[in-house]
């Protein structure tokens, strides 16, 4: 996980240790939405009664906000990146040495390409820093 963090992620990662109370160092930003990984046991923590954090901290940011659980290994990563794209969904994962294929349908494929490829260029960058792989999409 080799990478750095802005002054901008520095904040959002501030705002939400003070709101929830779970310090994290995982913030990154998928489809305009700012995604927080947090170990598993401590998703409910982060959500707050009823969703509470989220919703204040989405009002404060104007901006979606997400939580996944933290990929403890590479076994993790198809939860990972369904966590991620949700509501997007793709049929399979596979992982060769130093590779992800992720096979989707055609609309589905779309979605997770995004305009101009933005979407494909996030979570190759997302892949790369989690578990030091390439990341394709067919």
């Amino acid at each position: 996980m080799g990478k750095t963090i802005n002054m901008q992620d520095m904040r959002y990662l501030n705002l939400f240790r003070k709101m929830t109370r779970i310090s994290t160092r995982f913030c990154f930003k998928y489809n305009e939405t700012i995604v927080f990984c947090v170990p598993k046991n401590m998703i409910s923590k982060a959500l707050g009664e009823n969703g509470r954090n989220i919703k204040k901290m989405s009002e404060i940011l104007r901006k979606k906000i997400k939580i996944v659980p933290k990929p403890r290994n590479i076994e993790d990563s198809k939860i990972f990146i369904q966590a991620i794209v949700n509501p997007v969904r793709f049929k399979d994962l596979n992982i060769n040495d130093n590779e992800m294929i992720l096979t989707a349908g055609n609309q589905s494929k779309a979605a997770l390409i995004g305009r101009n490829k933005r979407r494909l260029l996030e979570m190759q960058e997302i892949v790369r820093d989690f578990f030091g792989k390439e990341f394709r999409i067919v």
